[in-house]
């Protein structure tokens, strides 16, 4: 038995103190979800305040549940309480954030991605045990409607404004009329979006997963813009189409079993003045750049969803979600590009720009 080391008790402290707000979020987070999913956020919203009883009969709930939840939703910051202890509200803040769908920093959508990793937990230990991995398309529904709630304002806050002129000429291009592959497109949040923003182009959203697809066809129809989009079932490695301008990656690569082999297919099917887009976590070159906030979410998420999609087939390559720039550039140029840039970024994004010439 080895020595027992000496414990410092300001550190184990420290560390104690790191566990209690962890914990707190753990159970915070269905809660979120409940609020979400019962309108309890939206039923908040105004500002005007509204008591348990007040929310519960416009929410249709139960008002003793409702209590409870924004006792917790107070603790945790999400909803603001006046000091009478009864009348609870949201601030300009949370309301944007909380229950406005439409807003491009809204975040209930993340915690569907994280009840997933719950509920997918037993697949993900076993993957651990064998080295098969688990498949995007085995896990839990949540994980493609939240993939598709989270993403989402983040595209609409960037994509058209600020990553898409970031591209070489491609704005013009996009405005006269393009041809577009949206690959590993999901539930078609990134299609969608671009094609509201380029009526004269054309956009064809790829991905494995059927059930995203036919998602990706009603969120079309809904948003009006399915004359101009058309979503078709088909891998990275072998979809259909040549003469493209543009072909995106949205947060996929990483996940991909075989991503030299969908490196090499976007080199066959751009145009030669077309460009790859590659949407990718933000991430240093080193892991000890990563340990921080945003790498904490990246690395978690990538040990339950990112790794496992991509052992779960033949060619696993697991890049993860931390991949460094120099990778995905050894990667695209490996295959033929001539050049492969970070052409910009957020605090939570890295995108990419394949050029063949």
């Amino acid at each position: 038995m080895s020595e027992q080391r000496a414990v410092d008790p300001t550190k184990l402290n420290e560390f104690v103190g790191r566990f209690v707000l962890d914990l707190g979020a753990n159970f915070h987070g269905p809660t979120i979800l409940i609020g979400a999913k019962l309108g309890l956020y939206k039923g908040l919203a105004g500002g005007s305040g509204k008591t348990s009883h007040e929310l519960a009969k416009g929410t249709g709930t139960d008002e003793r549940c409702v209590r409870e939840w924004l006792a917790g939703q107070a603790a945790s910051g999400y909803v603001s309480v006046q000091p009478d202890g009864k009348t609870f509200y949201l601030t300009p803040e949370q309301e944007f954030t909380l229950a406005d769908e439409a807003s491009p920093a809204y975040l209930p959508g993340a915690f569907y991605i994280a009840a997933a990793a719950y509920k997918d937990e037993p697949r993900v230990l076993e993957a651990f045990r064998t080295g098969k991995g688990v498949g995007w398309h085995e896990h839990s529904p949540d994980l493609f409607v939240g993939t598709e709630k989270f993403f989402r304002p983040g595209y609409v806050a960037n994509l058209v404004p600020s990553w898409i002129p970031a591209l070489t000429g491609m704005v013009a291009k996009l405005e006269r009329g393009a041809k577009v592959a949206d690959v590993g497109c999901g539930r078609g949040a990134s299609t969608i979006v671009m094609a509201k923003a380029f009526p004269k182009s054309h956009f064809v959203g790829f991905d494995y997963h059927e059930a995203s697809i036919e998602g990706a066809r009603a969120e079309a129809k809904k948003a009006g813009v399915e004359h101009s989009v058309e979503f078709q079932v088909a891998a990275a490695q072998s979809y259909p189409g040549t003469g493209y301008d543009l072909v995106a990656f949205f947060d996929c690569l990483h996940d991909m079993c075989d991503p030299k082999g969908a490196a090499t297919h976007v080199r066959s099917s751009l145009k030669p003045d077309g460009s790859w887009m590659v949407v990718e976590p933000m991430a240093s070159e080193k892991l000890t750049e990563n340990v921080n906030p945003v790498g904490r979410i990246f690395y978690n998420a990538s040990v339950s969803l990112c790794v496992p999609a991509a052992m779960s087939q033949e060619g696993g390559m697991s890049l993860g979600a931390q991949t460094p720039d120099s990778v995905l550039r050894e990667l695209a140029v490996g295959v033929g590009f001539h050049s492969f840039r970070r052409a910009t970024e957020t605090p939570f994004n890295r995108v990419f720009e394949g050029r063949l010439t």
